[in-house]
C-alpha cells in the first residue's frame, strides 16, 4: 500500500494534470464547447475520476479558490503587529502578477479572467468567487483586527476588488491581444498603486 505522503503526491499531481488539461481546451476551443468527457479523454482518467476531483464543471475553472483563499488568510492572520492587511497581500498579489510573464501565452486563453469576457456562465462564477473571497478575508480581519463586524466586512470587499481587477484587466487586455509580460507590466504597477492606497486607508488614525 502507497504511503500517505506518496499518495497525496499522487493525487496533487492528478489533480493538476486534469485541471491543466482544462484549461488549455477551454483556451483552444471555450469553455462551453468542451464537455467533461473530453477533458478526461484529454487528460487520460476516466470519467468518474474526474469527477472525485471535480464534482462540477465550473470547479475546473476555480480549481485554486480555496488554496488561494487559504494562503491569503494565513498571510493576515500571521501578519506583523502593526501591519494592515493590504500590506499583508502585497507580496503576493505582485508576485502573482509577475508570475504571468513566464505562462505560455496560449495559457492566457484559459484563465478565469479571459474567460469570463467570452462567457456569461463564467462571468456569473468569477463573480461567485469573488464574493466567498470577500467572505474568506473578512473573517481572517475579523480575527486579527479590533474593527466592527461591518468594517471587516468593508475592508474584506476592498481587498477581494483588488484579484477582480487583476483577473477582469489581465482578461480584458489578453482580450485585446497583449502579451503576457505586457500584461504583467502594466498590471504591476496598478496593483501596487491600489494596495498602497488600501494599505494608508487601513492604517488605524493615531490615537
Amino acid at each position: 500500500m502507497a504511503e500517505p505522503g506518496l499518495r497525496d503526491l499522487k493525487k496533487a499531481r492528478t489533480r493538476r494534470l486534469i485541471a491543466d488539461t482544462a484549461a488549455r481546451l477551454f483556451a483552444e476551443r471555450g469553455y462551453e464547447r468542451v464537455t467533461v468527457s473530453e477533458i478526461a479523454r484529454a487528460a487520460e482518467v476516466a470519467d468518474q475520476t474526474l469527477y472525485n476531483y471535480f464534482p462540477t464543471k465550473e470547479q475546473l475553472v476555480t480549481d485554486r479558490e480555496q488554496q488561494i483563499q487559504q494562503q491569503l488568510g494565513d498571510l493576515i492572520r500571521s501578519r506583523p503587529a502593526g501591519a494592515t492587511p493590504a500590506a499583508a497581500i502585497r507580496d503576493y498579489v505582485l508576485q502573482a502578477v509577475s508570475a504571468m510573464r513566464d505562462m505560455p501565452q496560449e495559457s492566457a486563453r484559459g484563465t478565469l479572467g479571459y474567460l469570463a469576457i467570452i462567457s456569461p456562465a463564467i462571468n456569473r462564477l468569477a463573480l461567485e468567487v469573488a464574493d466567498r473571497q470577500a467572505a474568506a478575508l473578512t473573517a481572517a480581519i475579523s480575527e486579527t483586527s479590533p474593527v466592527p463586524p461591518e468594517i471587516a466586512r468593508l475592508q474584506g470587499i476592498a481587498l477581494a476588488g483588488v484579484f477582480q481587477i487583476f483577473l477582469s484587466e489581465s482578461g480584458r487586455r489578453a482580450h485585446e491581444g497583449q502579451t503576457l509580460t505586457e500584461i504583467a507590466d502594466a498590471l504591476g504597477p496598478e496593483l501596487g498603486n491600489i494596495l498602497t492606497e488600501l494599505d494608508r486607508w487601513l492604517t488605524p488614525a493615531p490615537a
